[in-house]
């Protein structure tokens, strides 16, 4: 029945960036995993974006999500135990959230960063040529089994990664497949 409250609409990625928006602010990095988790699994099509630097409370990153679902999307996060420390409406330009992926292309290459996490793939083959940033343990363990792979073959850092690095190299990887 829930589902049915939630209506197709709010489950359409573009719905997310032309309807009204709001941003869920959380304590740790963690916390916002663990809620982009219960979200997604719960169906709804949320972002994880960088905070305002007028409500940057320590965390970098935030949830976007769309206003309408305030009352629903807080439930759900409740009912798992992940409520934010707070709920910002998007009503002014100075609180849009930031975009966390920059993408450079070097002509037969192109990098995707995610936060501290650049993913570089050779565009001809989709094979990943290189992987960067962070200074998380399992950073050199996830070059080790992506790098010479192609995107298609290459485990999904989620599967293999256990850090706040591997969390920011699953979201590049996420981009650069959209992308490629």
């Amino acid at each position: 029945m829930l589902s049915f409250f939630k209506g197709k609409g709010s489950r359409d990625s573009h719905k997310v960036e032309t309807q009204d928006r709001g941003i869920l602010v959380f304590e740790n990095t963690s916390e916002v995993i663990r809620a982009e988790t219960v979200l997604k699994g719960a169906g709804w099509k949320i972002r994880v974006m960088g905070p305002p630097p007028e409500i940057r409370t320590g965390c970098d990153l935030v949830i976007e999500f769309p206003l309408i679902e305030e009352l629903n999307i807080l439930r759900t996060l409740e009912a798992a135990g992940a409520k934010p420390l707070q709920v910002v409406p998007v009503n002014s330009p100075l609180l849009q959230p930031v975009d966390i992926f920059q993408t450079r292309d070097y002509g037969r290459y192109l990098m995707v960063r995610a936060a501290n996490m650049k993913l570089t793939v050779d565009k001809e083959t989709l094979t990943v040529v290189n992987i960067s940033g962070g200074g998380c343990p399992d950073v050199p363990y996830l070059a080790r089994e992506m790098v010479g792979r192609t995107l298609a073959e290459a485990p999904a850092p989620e599967e293999i990664g256990h850090t706040l690095c591997g969390y920011a190299l699953q979201l590049a990887y996420e981009e650069m497949r959209r992308q490629c």
